[in-house]
């Protein structure tokens, strides 16, 4: 089997990227989530209860609760975390050094410190997936860097250590968990629009937010959304279990399905850094053979192979053809796939029933458990087959030492996995080893393993449900807030945001989908509005130009409720139409008995101002200086900018090629000792006018 390096370090600098744009794109929304003057302030989250120092942090585990020694409060040390964070992954993603395990350790704690205060806006999936993911980079990531020309005693190039591919296989161990978990909860909701094939029909216009490319999908013809549904739920559900097939080709087919799933989400949805996190899992399912060291070595000298190999690579080529031929099988039949030459379509159903489903997911649920244990014994095997060929007592015993610790940890983790990978069928994890849930219980507060399940359901089957806010001076004539991203005007083309989250927006699609009384925060928001709140307000605007109240604030705020459909083709002009449905929040001004009822009810009340703390403290003017440097900027614009200047680094550092000190170039081209006269006269000829080489001695 080809070896894994060149995949980890991809996936290394794959998490530094992600790292630097979840970190970069919190930064830009810090003062209106959760500033003092925030919708929710951070200060409230993290209030001493009197237990020790220690047994605090582990209970809400946080580097913020020594933003006080600071000079900070929890807001600014939230600031500063995020500002290290993106820094030291841009620093990761630029220089090999800093792909080191410490980096990625800080990390991860800096971004679980930013998850225990951000409350509802940094409650989404792809949140705890980057935390689980993160934590897998600080085993994957090496303790050391090797030196690049690294030798092994006896003159044979070092191999990698034992234990470097255990963690590695987590990652794909997740992926599995997170594809055929997003494909299961589709059918388990027993949404229509997935039963009935008819999702995609509905998911471009309602998703949260769309891009430019999500219109013109959406007028596709109804029977290629219904064939896009059933090829979602093959790559989602079928494919997965190859994840771990023994076959080089499958595992790369696999690789190459889920590539072309998540490229296209991109492309039709804002998803801020959801896809990229996960085209980052899926360099798991690669391998040194398939990603050359240097461009000019992808050819490879073909070697007369014996007739067991041979048979062998017969053998994988007609199992491989089997897997295709039965996925395609699958296909057909249970998806109802039939051919129609004359209005040149495909029509699909899906011919079995819910009940038929669960029986079937009942069936498989533990025997993917079996197939994931099994691939993890056989890493294991290989593991120890690799430590009994390290050469000298004290470098095995140091390898022992690391199989054994790494080896732990990734059993460890795989058994913690599996109580919420169960989740999606309750019976299997009622099932499962009390101890597999005594060490998630543990644990669990970490994000080291979580559930997922993706779009369970589709929204808006009857029209896209807006929350639209409006501000007043008189109670009578009503002004409409448009935001920077969602849709609002019916003119406005959808933006493309990606890798940035504007998290005010995505709750905000949340929030329409139920009464206000189900997302306390908006409460919140209306009495920032009010107020004038400089902070909120450019989480809705980033210039005061494209904000109606920025002189003075509304007397009056309330929000209405629509629903919005994509136009159609030749409606010129408009990419939206909309109708209104019914008032979402009341009409409400500062001191009306209902919004100070409704800030008690949900404790948003501010029973004590902020305490107090110097501005003259020089870490507080830094912070300061720089959001008053970038605050001009809208977010996706500073993303977009730290993307473009690696790709700048890095096209010039593949311009200038790597540099190395004149004493290490003679060291380089000064030829090695020989022991007879012939050795000498061969060192010298590739100095002579004619141009002849002679074959170098091996080294």
């Amino acid at each position: 089997m080809a070896g894994s390096r060149l995949p980890r370090q991809l996936f290394l600098q794959g998490m530094a990227a992600v790292f630097m744009f979840a970190f970069a794109s919190l930064y830009t929304q810090i003062p209106g989530l959760y500033g003092p003057e925030g919708i929710l302030p951070a200060r409230r989250t993290l209030r001493p209860q009197g237990k020790g120092r220690w047994q605090q942090l582990w209970e809400t585990p946080t580097l913020l609760w020594e933003a006080p020694l600071l000079g900070l409060d929890t807001a600014q040390g939230l600031e500063l975390l995020s500002l290290l964070g993106t820094l030291l992954a841009l620093g990761a993603l630029l220089l090999p050094q800093l792909r080191h395990l410490l980096t990625y350790l800080l990390l991860w704690a800096a971004y679980l410190s930013a998850c225990q205060v951000g409350q509802v806006f940094l409650y989404f999936q792809w949140d705890s997936l980057l935390l689980e993911t993160g934590f897998l980079a600080v085993l994957v990531a090496p303790l050391r860097q090797p030196p690049h020309h690294k030798q092994a005693p006896q003159g044979r190039v070092a191999g990698p250590s034992p234990h470097e591919g255990l963690p590695f296989w987590l990652v794909r161990w997740l992926l599995f968990r997170l594809m055929f978990a997003s494909g299961v909860v589709k059918l388990t909701s027993r949404c229509p629009a997935w039963w009935g094939l008819t999702a995609l029909t509905y998911h471009y216009e309602t998703q949260c937010l769309p891009t430019p490319a999500s219109w013109f999908a959406h007028h596709l013809p109804i029977w290629l959304h219904k064939l896009c549904v059933v090829a979602t739920f093959l790559i989602e559900i079928a494919v997965p279990p190859l994840f771990f097939a023994p076959v080089r080709r499958l595992r790369l087919a696999a690789f190459y399905s889920q590539v072309l799933l998540q490229v296209l989400i991109i492309i039709t949805g804002n998803y801020n850094f959801f896809n990229l996190l996960t085209l980052v899992l899926t360099t798991a399912l690669l391998d040194d053979a398939h990603l050359p060291a240097k461009l000019g070595n992808s050819r490879r000298r073909r070697t007369p192979t014996s007739w067991p190999k041979a048979l062998l690579a017969m053998l994988s080529l007609l199992l491989e053809l089997a897997v295709y031929g039965l996925l395609a099988y699958g296909m057909v039949h249970y998806f109802g796939l039939e051919v129609d030459w004359e209005q040149h379509t495909v029509h699909s159903k899906t011919t079995f029933t819910f009940h038929q489903f669960s029986q079937w997911l009942k069936t498989v649920t533990l025997p993917t458990m079996w197939l994931g244990a099994a691939s993890l014994a056989w890493e294991l095997l290989t593991a120890l087959w690799r430590w009994t060929q390290v050469q000298g007592w004290l470098q095995k015993f140091c390898a022992a030492v690391q199989l054994s610790i790494f080896g732990t940890a990734t059993v460890a983790l795989f058994m913690i996995s599996l109580v919420p990978y169960s989740y999606m069928e309750p019976s299997t994890h009622g099932r499962l080893w009390t101890g597999a849930h005594r060490l998630f219980g543990a644990v669990e507060h970490l994000q080291l393993a979580n559930s997922y399940g993706l779009f369970r359901r589709m929204t808006g089957l009857g029209g896209r449900p807006e929350v639209v806010l409006e501000g007043s001076y008189d109670g009578h004539h009503w002004t409409e807030i448009e935001f920077m991203y969602k849709p609002g005007n019916v003119s406005r083309p959808p933006p493309i945001v990606t890798p940035h989250q504007p998290r005010l927006d995505w709750q905000m699609w949340f929030a329409a989908l139920g009464p206000h009384t189900h997302s306390p925060w908006f409460t919140s928001l209306v009495l920032r509005l009010l107020q004038g709140k400089e902070p909120v307000i450019r989480l809705i605007q980033n210039h005061a130009s494209g904000y109606p109240f920025h002189k003075q604030p509304p007397t009056y705020v309330r929000a209405q409720r629509y629903k919005y459909w994509f136009s159609q083709p030749g409606e010129q002009g408009q990419w939206w139409r909309r109708q209104w449905v019914e008032e979402f929040f009341p009409p409400v001004s500062l001191g009306d008995p209902t919004l100070d009822m409704l800030l008690r009810q949900f404790g948003l009340q501010d029973k004590s101002p902020p305490r107090a703390r110097s501005s003259s403290n020089t870490l507080t003017q830094a912070l300061h200086w720089v959001r008053k440097q970038l605050s001009p900027l809208e977010a996706p614009t500073i993303l977009w900018g730290l993307l473009l200047t690696v790709a700048g680094i890095r096209v010039m550092q593949a311009l200038l090629g790597p540099w190395s000190p004149p004493l290490a170039r003679e060291e380089k081209h000064r030829p090695a000792p020989r022991e007879d006269t012939a050795s000498k006269q061969a060192a010298s000829a590739p100095n002579d006018s004619s141009g002849s080489q002679t074959p170098q001695r091996k080294k």
